[in-house]
């Protein structure tokens, strides 16, 4: 196969230097390789000002990231052959990781394959393709992962504002063998079920696997609430861990069925109860019928997806949490959970201490963590480090 070369401007190759992975519109030498003479997605040589090659990369040149490298060899373009390579490497270190076929399997740029996620269900695969370059590739992606991973089923849910902004259609597809409604998987020695053709993102979210795992160390002979429940990721295992009595709530009446369908798989029905509906006027309602509780799980979608919601996001994440302090006892635990990437860690301490001060009470922080192991964090790409979540204690003066 012979690539065309796409060329950077001078000293446009220093962040790839370092180990990036983008290349904007802005670093290419437009005369010498015009963005308009490629194809959307097609694969590329991408050279430096002198001409010297930096590897391989797919193009979308209608996007402000035109460029992502997927090798730093010449004769690598992605196609099958370096799919199975880098989905084995990532493979190998799940399996090292992890005793049961639960995880993350591609984590896009921290696995080295840009605009990929696969999450593994043990026999079933749960793939989301988020540019155009891959989605190029998409049959490819799918005996890619037959052949390393042998699946009884592959889903793709392509769906979300990354497909947007490449101009892809949203679609959810079941690309090979056959895939249930919803699926069995196991975390932290708890078993789920996850509705993967009607639930959010994947049908899971692994990324707090290891912050949820810390539950089992506040929750004995506790009363829980658990915010944004989803399908009760949080909460079933509070209750498994020992909880006395947990109350989840959410928006979605599916994710609330699944709770209940949690709840029993677990033989912890009657631990378990829920309550459907908005959450800022959920915990107004509960505190307004005077309810405690000893733990508070705040986990809510991303309020800050672009740097423009900065500030309504982050007076979001006060509001939902400074509402979750006021239905703590007085010494009682607030776990606080944060996907935004754009929102720093230190940023999010800080609204919880002022939110803790506006109430009146005194704020420890306890311990903190972040994303598994599942989702590797690349170094030069802060947007692959996203997760937060603040463990606390308040008491009162």
């Amino acid at each position: 196969m012979i690539l065309k070369r796409l060329r950077l401007k001078n000293k446009a190759d220093r962040r790839l230097k370092l180990g990036h992975l983008w290349i904007y519109s802005n670093e290419v030498d437009t005369q010498t390789t015009p963005l308009s003479s490629f194809a959307v997605g097609e694969c590329v040589l991408v050279e430096n000002s002198f001409g010297k090659t930096l590897g391989t990369a797919y193009v979308n040149p209608n996007s402000l990231i035109c460029a992502r490298l997927v090798s730093r060899e010449a004769d690598r373009p992605l196609d099958k052959a370096l799919l199975i390579d880098k989905i084995n490497v990532a493979l190998s270190l799940r399996e090292r990781l992890f005793e049961k076929p639960y995880y993350r399997l591609v984590y896009g740029d921290s696995d080295g394959l840009p605009g990929l996620v696969v999450d593994r269900f043990d026999e079933v695969l749960v793939a989301q393709i988020s540019t155009a370059g891959m989605e190029q590739v998409r049959d490819d992606v799918v005996e890619a992962l037959n052949q390393v991973l042998k699946s009884k089923g592959i889903l793709f849910k392509n769906r979300g504002n990354a497909r947007k902004l490449e101009d892809l259609p949203q679609y959810i597809e079941v690309a090979s063998g056959a895939v249930p409604e919803v699926v069995v998987l196991e975390e932290n020695g708890v078993s789920f079920q996850a509705p993967v053709m009607e639930g959010q993102k994947t049908g899971w979210f692994y990324d707090h696997r290891l912050n949820r795992d810390r539950l089992r160390h506040y929750v004995k002979g506790k009363r829980v609430l658990d915010v944004f429940s989803y399908v009760g990721g949080w909460g079933i295992q509070a209750a498994a861990f020992g909880a006395d009595k947990v109350t989840c709530v959410d928006a979605s009446a599916l994710a609330l069925e699944n709770v209940h369908a949690n709840a029993e798989l677990n033989e912890v029905q009657h631990k378990v109860d829920t309550l459907q509906g908005d959450a800022f006027e959920a915990l107004k309602a509960l505190k307004d019928s005077q309810e405690r509780f000893d733990l508070v799980i705040v986990d809510p979608p991303a309020f800050i997806k672009k740097r423009k919601d900065m500030k309504a996001g982050e007076q979001a994440y006060r509001r939902i949490n400074e509402l979750a302090m006021r239905l703590l006892e007085r010494d009682g635990y607030l776990v606080a959970a944060s996907c935004s990437m754009h929102l720093h860690r230190d940023n999010m301490i800080d609204l919880l201490r002022a939110g803790s001060r506006h109430i009146d009470r005194n704020l420890q922080i306890l311990d903190q963590g972040h994303q598994g192991p599942d989702h590797p964090v690349h170094p030069c790409i802060p947007e692959t480090d996203y997760i937060k979540a603040i463990f606390a204690r308040l008491t009162v003066q």
